[in-house]
């Protein structure tokens, strides 16, 4: 069976209920958990837009913005393995499109099962939108347990 889980959260309440599965799941089975949350790199445009409207340096301002909204969502996941009576790890992975970022660390850690939250989107929406989970699905040689 499963013996290291990678819990992927972006700290919405969907992934917070892949989040308590996924620790539900590894405390059944006896598995590991790590727990990862990915920031997407900077925009240029959006920085272009930041810059024009006044702000000194909005690369930092960003990568700051984004430790701290990552520093929270990994806080959260760790609560929630305290609560579970869980030992957990979390990583953070910068500059990386959240699937990529998933994928790599899975695969650098030696995860046998990934777990992460799905929005459902189908059609147009999920072709306007893009979907992470799908990108996860159709890269990942790990199986994936995704959650609605």
């Amino acid at each position: 069976m499963y013996k290291n889980m990678l819990i992927a959260t972006d700290g919405s309440e969907l992934a917070s209920r892949a989040v308590d599965h996924g620790l539900m799941l590894a405390k059944g089975i006896g598995a590991s958990v790590l727990f990862v949350t990915v920031t997407d790199i900077w925009s240029p445009v959006e920085m272009a837009g930041e810059s024009v409207r006044g702000s000194e340096n909005p690369m930092k301002s960003y990568e700051d913005m984004v430790a701290a909204v990552a520093e929270k969502t990994l806080a959260e996941a760790k609560s929630a393995a305290d609560a579970a009576g869980m030992e957990c790890e979390t990583e953070h992975v910068t500059d990386r499109s959240p699937a990529d970022g998933i994928i790599e660390v899975a695969n650098e850690k030696g995860c046998d099962l990934i777990v992460m939250a799905s929005h459902g989107r189908r059609g147009i929406n999920l072709a306007l939108l893009g979907s992470q989970t799908a990108k996860v699905l159709a890269l990942s040689k790990i199986p994936v347990l995704v959650l609605r």
